[in-house]
């Protein structure tokens, strides 16, 4: 099944066909996963459903979760109240905080 990236505010979820031998399984509480906080209003990116998470790092350098069999939802605050929350199709993903180049440095993309 082809799987097109998720874009939700400034958090980019992308297919990958496995999850790296380097990320360790996370432990859940629930059914769901916070992929990232917002830095200026603390609303979270959470996925909901049947997840497994993987991180290589405990701040998330690279945050990997697994969906599926079962549905998931991708929800924000912010965002659900005009967009809905975003259906996740069952596989591998990869959760990115997108950038953008600013002339000083490279800066995460303001949600």
């Amino acid at each position: 099944m082809h799987r097109d990236p998720l874009r939700q505010g400034d958090i980019l979820l992308i297919p990958v066909r496995e999850i790296p031998g380097h990320a360790e399984r996370r432990a859940l509480t629930g059914n769901s996963v916070v992929v990232a906080e917002g830095e200026a209003t603390g609303h979270t990116h959470t996925l909901i459903g049947d997840i497994i998470d993987y991180a290589t790092t405990a701040d998330h350098v690279e945050h990997y979760v697994r969906v599926g069999p079962g549905p998931t939802l991708f929800t924000h605050q912010e965002h659900d109240r005009v967009f809905g929350p975003i259906p996740v199709a069952e596989g591998a993903w990869e959760a990115r905080r997108q950038r953008e180049y600013a002339p000083e440095a490279a800066r995460y993309v303001a949600d």
